[in-house]
């Protein structure tokens, strides 16, 4: 069981880590464009519709992995708190009346908006020459299943901490710097680090 959660695990963080790259490519549109406007004096009417689609491929297409890594905002004021199975037994309660449901409509909803879309052909109108949309919207139902696929493991990983009284382990990605252990590995102590910033102060001008 742990391996194929932790596979389905890998599935979300690699589809995280390849839509990531969008976060590039719309760096670069954007940049190009505002270049493109102000040198050269030829804005491209579908920039703008290319600019919001991707940015919303991304987040969409993030949602998965961010569960996976358990990222999404939640209130820890008193989360943090509780026992592990206490944890699990309100993260539990939460994915079966409120997430289940709404990815489900999420999926099915999208499903019918991308139907249409590739249906009729449909271009974006807020130009005359509007990118096609039909490709966008087909993100939704796809974002939509592996949000539901990693609720589906994050229920299961609840069902065995309510079962083994802890969490059950997560597929390792890039994490904060933990800065007190990066001292340590650097032999660096908090009283060296206040010499330095006392040298550079006084060598600065007017000091």
């Amino acid at each position: 069981m742990q391996k194929l959660l932790l596979f389905v695990d890998k599935v979300s963080t690699w589809i995280g880590h390849a839509f990531s790259w969008f976060i590039v490519g719309l760096t670069l549109l954007i940049s190009w464009e505002v270049f493109s406007r102000y040198v050269f004096d030829h804005p491209h009417a579908w920039a703008f519709d290319a600019m919001i689609m991707m940015y919303g491929t991304l987040f969409m297409m993030s949602g998965a992995y961010t569960l996976a890594k358990n990222g999404h905002v939640r209130g820890d004021v008193l989360y943090g708190f509780f026992t592990p199975r206490v944890q699990a037994g309100l993260d539990l309660t939460l994915y079966i009346v409120f997430f289940i449901p709404g990815v489900v409509a999420l999926a099915w909803a999208g499903y019918n908006y991308a139907a249409e879309s590739w249906a009729i052909n449909e271009h974006s109108n807020i130009t005359s020459e509007g990118p096609p949309v039909y490709p966008f919207k087909t993100i939704i139902p796809l974002a939509g299943i592996f949000l539901l696929l990693q609720g589906i493991v994050e229920i299961i990983r609840c069902i065995i901490c309510l079962k083994q009284g802890k969490w059950p382990s997560r597929e390792e990605d890039v994490e904060e710097v933990d800065v007190d252990k990066l001292k340590e590995m650097v032999h660096v102590k908090d009283e060296d680090i206040q010499k330095l910033d006392s040298l550079i102060t006084r060598r600065e001008p007017g000091k």
